[in-house]
């Protein structure tokens, strides 16, 4: 507790790492992202690490594919606080901006983004000096 305001200090945690703008950058982030979750008490197969694996998944496979320039990494950052867990993917493309395209009858991508808006508590994009960051939040329940 602290003593002028008489409430326990809120816990943050901060993963942040640099990846290949790969396919296999883009599996290693999501790998890692739920190890960090997990050594942060938050086990995998609980609905906050499975939601936060595909959105991971999600917007670091749109960094590589959207987002790529050749010899420029993508970078994940996770934040978790004591009611949300932040997810921030950055990529140097700040020209190719997301947007949740309208249903298209057997389309085999644009899918992506319908997920995040689905799941995600709040998502959104903001600009870099380069490129650009795709963020989305999800709520967290405090623990029992």
């Amino acid at each position: 507790m602290t003593a002028t305001s008489g409430h326990p200090k809120a816990l943050v945690r901060v993963f942040t790492q640099r990846f290949s703008c790969t396919p296999r950058g883009a599996r290693l982030a999501r790998q890692l992202a739920l190890v960090s979750l997990h050594d942060w008490g938050v086990p995998e197969g609980t609905p906050l690490s499975a939601d936060a694996g595909l959105l991971v998944a999600e917007l670091a496979s749109n960094a590589v594919t959207h987002g790529r320039v050749i010899g420029r990494d993508f970078e994940l950052r996770m934040t978790l606080l004591e009611g949300v867990l932040r997810l921030e993917v950055s990529d140097p493309r700040k020209d190719r901006r997301p947007a949740v395209r309208p249903h298209a009858y057997q389309a085999e991508s644009g899918y992506g983004l319908r997920i995040v808006d689905a799941l995600a508590t709040d998502w959104g994009v903001m600009d870099r000096i380069i490129g650009k960051t795709v963020w989305a939040e999800l709520a967290r329940r405090p623990a029992p």
